[in-house]
């Protein structure tokens, strides 16, 4: 594969980048509920012209709430996942142990993080907004898939994550400071998880079959379909949350367009904006150059 990740190096990016959850949260550092929370490129409420803006920034704000819920949901899965890659090599390499180990301690703080985001928003906000899970269960379809899928998601995740931030969240000065502080810190060891992912996938795919690695992929387009079939009850979940805190009740026109519009928008912020970045795209031309093609695609329908 055409890159220069290496354990030691990503160990050593990963400990020059150290944060702590105190560093993020804090007597200074809420959430302002007058602000957006995400970029509009991922919430796209702006097409809804029949809400007020009052109603676009709840909203958005809702979107919000579920957008680092659902990382805090994924990580549950990865968490574990990472952890079974390190066992085997607790007496190789230890470059590898050591950054994997370190992969896996960051993860688990994420969860926490989002965990405690969570709790602040549900003081702020009028409601309660539900979002898709349990994680466990979530967690237990999706590592109950081959291994080298789980990476593929992994990979997928780990990207898109990249994407959010440098194209859309990292220079939006009209998003909530608090909100963007934790993709900030999210985003540092993320940058440094993608070129774990690639690594294992590597390692993964050394030992595995042409038909083991078509099977992968198909099993990355089922964990796909099981996500968008996620995505469908998640924004029924947004809906029910916005008309509780609104008071508003849309017409059909207005709920059929509600849906149409907000379930594009999540399938471009969790399958789309994953499937098509050029580096997963890069990964997969590696793994099969067929694959690649089927995804380059299938990826339109999610955008």
């Amino acid at each position: 594969m055409n890159h220069n990740y290496t354990y030691s190096g990503a160990l050593a990016a990963s400990e020059k980048m150290q944060w702590t959850i105190q560093d993020v949260t804090g007597a200074n550092n809420k959430l302002n509920f007058s602000k957006p929370f995400l970029p509009e490129s991922l919430a796209r409420v702006e097409p809804l012209s029949f809400l007020t803006p009052k109603e676009k920034l709840t909203l958005n704000q809702i979107r919000g709430h579920a957008y680092l819920t659902m990382f805090g949901t994924v990580e549950e899965f990865i968490l574990p996942f990472v952890m079974e890659n390190a066992r085997p090599r607790l007496n190789d390499d230890d470059y590898r142990v050591r950054a994997l180990l370190a992969f896996a301690g960051e993860e688990a703080k994420h969860i926490q993080l989002f965990k405690m985001f969570r709790e602040e928003f549900q003081k702020g906000f009028p409601v309660p907004c539900n979002v898709i899970g349990p994680p466990s269960e979530i967690a237990a379809a999706v590592l109950s898939h081959h291994p080298l899928a789980v990476a593929l998601l992994t990979l997928h995740i780990e990207w898109f994550v990249q994407r959010h931030y440098i194209e859309s969240v990292r220079d939006d000065k009209d998003l909530d400071p608090q909100f963007k502080r934790l993709l900030k810190y999210h985003w540092v060891d993320e940058a440094q998880h993608t070129k774990l992912d690639t690594l294992m996938i590597e390692a993964i795919a050394a030992n595995c079959s042409k038909e083991e690695i078509n099977k992968a992929f198909e099993e990355y387009l089922e964990m796909g379909g099981f996500l968008d079939t996620g995505l469908a009850q998640q924004v029924q979940f947004d809906l029910d949350s916005f008309g509780r805190v609104t008071g508003r009740k849309l017409n059909e026109d207005e709920i059929r367009e509600f849906n149409e519009v907000q379930l594009q928008a999540n399938r471009w912020t969790y399958i789309g904006s994953g499937m098509n970045h050029p580096n997963f795209l890069g990964t997969t031309e590696y793994l099969s150059p067929e694959w690649k093609e089927k995804l380059t695609q299938i990826a339109p329908a999610f955008c």
